[in-house]
């Protein structure tokens, strides 16, 4: 019988057919198609109901890989991935990853691993610092909806309610809790309201402008309403880059309202912040730097592979308040050392800051900022080609690398456009040249194209709105 030792001695020639065929990926991912062709329950159809009672060579599984599970990928470092947010898992943040895998520190304490609690301090003041904001305490959770459910346990905690130690159910002495954000901020708000027992009730959508950008008056009028109606503001979450249109709030008139009453304001800049990296986009976090908590995505638009999510806080103090509990097992001698367990949910904690450190590292701000430039040129470029167009139109801003638009669809009736549209992304994505995503503005059926991977070039793009025209027009000719 193969034993795990012997399995373990495998790993050299295994690791470097990978590795081979991840340098390989990397410079033809764009050969396969960009959105899976899988249908549901295709891939368990093809594996075993039952795991293996023998040790099985690498070379087997390797063939399973290619055979079974690519097949049933969509490949979002695919270079005409123009979906959600387009991503990246760089080389530099791959190796940081295989790194972290290999040395398997669970970064709880500082004593557990030194390392992984000083380089993400290190890292977390880089970006601070290209961001342009504030010294202020930094965190690495996983993603932006835990970071803003950890943001919102803050400013609960920070009211004084003694909520962490008597909970909400049962008192009458407690008033209903209320968070705003803007109807079009991410869905994790809502998320963060269930978890934390305020109840999708407990959140209030504040309307936007034309430019689907909260307004600071209308969430000035629904917090004055709702404290003449017993109601307990907790917390305002303004959006830089909001999901479906990529807007930016006007972050430093909320910070004032937020000031007014004394609420918390966090500042949920998953996509749009990384922007701020550069000096022409450094606007985008005007204001930013008088939030109460802030969050960013590297694996967003920094090339990070997924997950990594930079959180901040002008008051570690409360966030801790928030999480903090220390059983004997977890007491160390070590006093003046910080232990990011106390800082949010999870007690596990990945060595997350090492492929940050190699991403920054290997690119430098320099090369991140060349990278980024050309994204914001290539959606503007797009973004012109919408406009010029007599069968498209643009139906929001561009502040970022993000473009939302549609087809006119002349003489249908506004449901019928909305069928066309949504028949002509899905279209566009049986191709399995382009893989686009949608949302829904005022009612109207829209399509989003964003551009995001460090290996999409002017190519990827044309030949997307070259899809786009053909597919409509294929449409068109079938009504």
């Amino acid at each position: 019988m193969t034993t795990a030792v012997e399995v373990e001695r495998q790993f050299a020639a295994a690791a470097a057919q990978v590795v081979d065929w991840i340098q390989g990926y990397f410079e033809d991912a764009e050969h396969y198609p960009v959105l899976s062709r899988a249908q549901p329950g295709q891939l368990r159809s093809l594996l075993p109901g039952s795991p293996p009672l023998e040790p099985e060579p690498f070379e087997a599984v390797w063939q399973d890989f290619q055979r079974v599970v690519l097949p049933a990928v969509t490949h979002w470092n695919h270079p005409a991935f123009f979906a959600y947010f387009a991503i990246t898992g760089s080389a530099p943040g791959v190796l940081g990853e295989m790194l972290s895998a290999a040395l398997n520190v669970n970064g709880m304490l500082w004593r557990t691993c030194p390392a992984a609690t000083e380089l993400e301090q290190v890292v977390l003041d880089w970006l601070r610092q290209m961001l342009g904001l504030p010294e202020q305490f930094g965190v690495i959770m996983d993603t932006a909806s835990v970071a803003t459910l950890c943001a919102v346990a803050a400013a609960r905690e920070a009211l004084s309610l003694d909520i962490r130690t008597r909970g909400m159910a049962g008192r009458p002495d407690l008033p209903r809790l209320r968070l705003y954000t803007s109807e079009q901020a991410h869905s994790s708000v809502d998320k963060a309201a269930i978890v934390l027992g305020l109840g999708q009730e407990g959140v209030r959508k504040v309307p936007t402008d034309e430019d689907y950008r909260m307004r600071p008056d209308a969430l000035e009028e629904a917090i004055r309403e709702d404290v003449r109606a017993g109601w307990r503001p907790v917390c305002v979450v303004a959006t830089v880059g909001t999901t479906s249109t990529t807007s930016v709030d006007p972050v430093d008139e909320v910070a004032g309202v937020c000031e007014r009453y004394g609420v918390w304001l966090h500042v949920d800049a998953a996509y749009g912040g990384a922007a701020a990296i550069l000096p022409e986009m450094r606007w985008v976090l005007r204001g930013c730097e008088r939030a109460d908590s802030f969050l960013v995505n590297p694996h967003k638009w920094l090339f990070t592979p997924i997950d990594c999510t930079a959180f901040y806080t002008r008051r570690p103090d409360v966030l801790r308040g928030a999480f903090s509990l220390v059983p004997a097992y977890l007491q160390t001698p070590v006093a003046d050392a910080v232990n990011f367990m106390d800082y949010g949910i999870q007690l596990g904690r990945r060595f997350r800051a090492l492929k940050l450190w190699m991403v920054i590292r290997m690119f430098g701000v320099r090369g991140l900022q060349e990278a980024l430039r050309g994204h914001l040129q290539l959606a503007r470029r797009f973004a012109d080609w919408v406009d010029a167009s007599e069968e498209f139109e643009r139906v929001a801003p561009v502040p970022f690398s993000t473009v939302c638009f549609r087809h006119r669809a002349p003489g249908l009736t506004p449901e019928e456009a909305n069928r066309f549209n949504e028949r002509l992304l899905e279209s566009v994505n049986a191709t399995g040249e382009a893989y686009l995503s949608h949302t829904v503005l005022r009612d109207q059926y829209v399509l989003r194209l964003a551009v995001g991977n460090l290996r999409t070039e002017l190519r990827h793009v044309r030949r997307c709105w070259e899809l786009l025209q053909e597919q409509a027009r294929r449409l068109q000719g079938l009504r």
